[in-house]
């Protein structure tokens, strides 16, 4: 597999003891000019200063000042696709051993945000690119620290405007910029691979129940899964987009009216054999084309499967896996 981050060869930021050191033996930040002023949904945050004391909360934000080589004194731990149940996933653990650095604190999310733990980390700035706060949790982390949270709506933030936005939050925005075109060449490098993928259209469906296929529930193209896809040359369908209005990020159909996904070719879900089977089974999702040819990538609850929802180091990690089973779900429509 790709790891873009064992590649980088500019010298990057590392949290150690007393501050922040340099490696490679050159300062890697470029200089933001404070007061940096960030506009977003839940209002308008001003840092007044080059922050140190990182912390991050909702998921995978810690990713983006880890690919940049600051280690957060505190992030959520994982609580989805978390093999060996330590709270990290395989692509957080290599890069902290990449670092040279412990495991800092994990906050316990399994009941929502532990704001006391949070406060107890003493940070100087929280990032929240990629989360769905509330307006009063926005309002709680700012009595502990300025805060960094999504720019439009709750968990549609992409790949590119968390890296953006968490990276002008740690006064890194030149190096975040650096990231992204650092990731965006190696897709377009491992999706050059596989050209039977451009042009078909795919459909995220989530939270199937083999024994009640009644609703199809799927993501909208307002979620950071579905919008993954044009990354990788694969289009939305005009039903999915005609769902997509109004700005949530999931929605449903009965199965009486499955044609309308008539314009489908390809479908990612979670689930496995089982499920596969009961779509064909059923005498109404059975007709949806991408039922019928088996064009179905199903995903389990694994770090692949985590990874179908994009971020900055789990990109790498799973991506050539990613593309090619989809590729071979395009193989089924010739």
């Amino acid at each position: 597999m790709l790891h873009f981050l064992s590649r980088r060869t500019a010298p990057v930021l590392i949290a150690v003891a007393g501050g922040l050191a340099a490696s490679g033996g050159a300062l890697a930040q470029s200089e933001a000019d404070y007061p940096i002023t960030i506009e977003h949904a839940l209002g308008t945050t001003v840092l007044t200063e080059k922050p140190e004391r990182i912390a991050t909360v909702n998921w995978a934000n810690h990713e983006v000042p880890l690919a940049l080589g600051v280690v957060p004194v505190g992030f959520a731990a994982a609580n989805f696709g978390d093999d060996d149940g330590d709270g990290l996933l395989p692509w957080v653990s290599e890069r902290l051993d990449e670092l040279g650095a412990e495991v800092p604190v994990l906050f316990d999310e399994g009941d929502g945000i532990d704001f006391e733990a949070v406060a107890a980390t003493n940070p100087d700035v929280i990032l929240a690119a990629y989360s769905g706060l509330t307006q009063q949790d926005y309002d709680t982390l700012s009595a502990i620290a300025p805060v960094v949270p999504y720019p439009e709506a709750a968990w549609s933030t992409d790949w590119r405007e968390m890296i953006l936005l968490n990276s002008e939050g740690m006064g890194m925005a030149a190096e975040g910029e650096e990231l992204i075109a650092s990731i965006e060449a190696e897709i377009a490098e491992t999706v050059a691979a596989y050209p039977q993928l451009q042009g078909r259209t795919v459909m995220f469906v989530t939270h199937l129940d083999t024994t009640d296929l009644s609703t199809i529930r799927f993501y909208t193209n307002n979620d950071t899964r579905v919008k993954f896809f044009l990354d990788l040359g694969l289009e939305m369908p005009e039903s999915v987009i005609a769902a997509s209005e109004g700005g949530a990020f999931s929605g449903q159909v009965s199965a009486e009216n499955v044609d309308v996904f008539d314009d489908v070719e390809i479908i990612v879900t979670y689930g496995g054999q089982d499920l596969i089977d009961a779509l064909n089974a059923d005498p109404l999702t059975s007709q949806m084309p991408a039922v019928a040819s088996g064009a179905i990538v199903a995903l389990s609850n694994d770090p692949l499967g985590t990874a179908a929802n994009p971020t900055p180091l789990a990109l790498s990690w799973v991506l050539s896996d990613y593309v090619a089973l989809l590729a071979e779900a395009a193989d089924k429509l010739d």
